[in-house]
């Protein structure tokens, strides 16, 4: 891996560039900025030939044409082997008939795991890790979720998150919780007196549908 903006020490934060790195995958050398100008789910893994993030692997896999009509590409990482990948996507392939063809980036020194704070400093394996980073197309952390290893995640939230992400930056509004594409958003609050003053009631000058 060659890192090249960001200290390992530093673990990201919702607003922060992330760092560049170049690594090996199962489609070939990746580095992060080759994803500039679109949106990415970049996910780490505890590890593979496990049968949750099996399950995962295979959701995202059976979605990834819903990312891709959002114009959001996605990108695994897990310490194990760019061998180990090959053969747990073929695996996969002939269990479920799903193929894998998005990146899945081998870290078996934790180099990448630790600079994007997807494990712990002085963690030894990856055992703990299955976190979730959304970025923008300007290389900016948007979302962040991260579960614990027994825990998969939900394929569907993460397809939700995106699409609420792209909607408020398109409209300049506020998906409410559990907004769904399609839905109505909610306009952002007039911080202002005169504001507060005419609004119907109590609330209506800072919750109110986008018109």
């Amino acid at each position: 891996m060659e890192e090249e903006t960001r200290p390992h020490c530093c673990p990201l934060r919702i607003g922060d560039t992330v760092p560049n790195f170049t690594a090996r995958t199962t489609a070939g050398p990746v580095a992060m900025k080759d994803f500039a100008g679109r949106w990415l789910v970049f996910f780490s893994h505890p590890a593979d030939f496990t049968p949750v993030c099996t399950s995962e692997f295979v959701a995202f896999a059976r979605a990834a044409d819903r990312f891709a009509a959002m114009d959001c590409a996605l990108m695994a990482l897990s310490v194990d082997s760019l061998y180990a990948h090959f053969a747990w996507v073929r695996a996969i392939r002939d269990r479920y008939g799903e193929e894998v063809r998005f990146p899945i980036v081998e870290d078996p020194t934790l180099v990448i795991g630790r600079a994007y704070g997807m494990v712990a400093q002085d963690a030894h394996d990856a055992g703990a890790v299955r976190t979730v980073f959304v970025i923008d197309p300007a290389q900016v952390v948007r979302a962040m979720i991260c579960y614990p290893v027994e825990i998969g995640r939900s394929v569907e939230e993460i397809l939700r998150i995106v699409a609420a992400l792209q909607a408020a930056d398109r409209e300049q509004a506020l998906p409410p919780e559990g907004w769904m594409p399609g839905q109505p958003l909610l306009a952002q609050p007039e911080p202002t007196l005169d504001s507060v003053l005419a609004a119907d009631d109590p609330m209506g000058w800072f919750l109110q549908e986008r018109k």
